[in-house]
Formats: C-alpha cells, sequence, structure tokens
C-alpha cells in the first residue's frame, strides 16, 4: 500500500443491524457519534437500519408481488405458445 493516500482514522468498527440485534465487526473509516464495548475494549458504532441478516433477499423471505393479476394474465396469453 502507497504511503499517504490512505485516511487517517481506518479502524475496527461495530456494525449493528437495528432490526436483527447483530453486529458485525470490521475495519472502518466512517464516523460515528456513539461507542459500544465488545470483549472489553470499546469500538464506535454504526447502526444501520438493514443488513444482510434482515435484507429478504439475503434471507430467503422474498415474496411474489402479484398485483391484478398479472402472473395470470401472462400465462394465459402465453398458453397458445405451449407445447
Amino acid at each position: 500500500m502507497k504511503n499517504g493516500i490512505h485516511p487517517e482514522n481506518y479502524r475496527m468498527c461495530v456494525f449493528k443491524d437495528m432490526s436483527t440485534g447483530d453486529e458485525i465487526m470490521t475495519r472502518s473509516c466512517v464516523e460515528a457519534k456513539e461507542t459500544i464495548e465488545v470483549d472489553g475494549v470499546e469500538y464506535p458504532l454504526v447502526k444501520m437500519e438493514i443488513s444482510s441478516f434482515s435484507h429478504p433477499f439475503y434471507t430467503g423471505k422474498v415474496k411474489l408481488v402479484d398485483t391484478a393479476g398479472r402472473v395470470d394474465k401472462f400465462r394465459s396469453r402465453y398458453s397458445k405458445f405451449k407445447k
């Protein structure tokens, strides 16, 4: 790594998903107003509304929203091409 081009405040931080309460500890230079104590050491705390712990795509809870029967409309329109 080149000297003098990286942020000076690159340090360990805790990212917390507020909907599930899960925490991830990683290195970051993000500004944080709060701190949290993990294993007797204080780290900057970054609160997130959504992460991979709570996002429907990553949790496998994605729901198909069928408004006004669009899937049925598609199937009926193209059923004549079905062999």
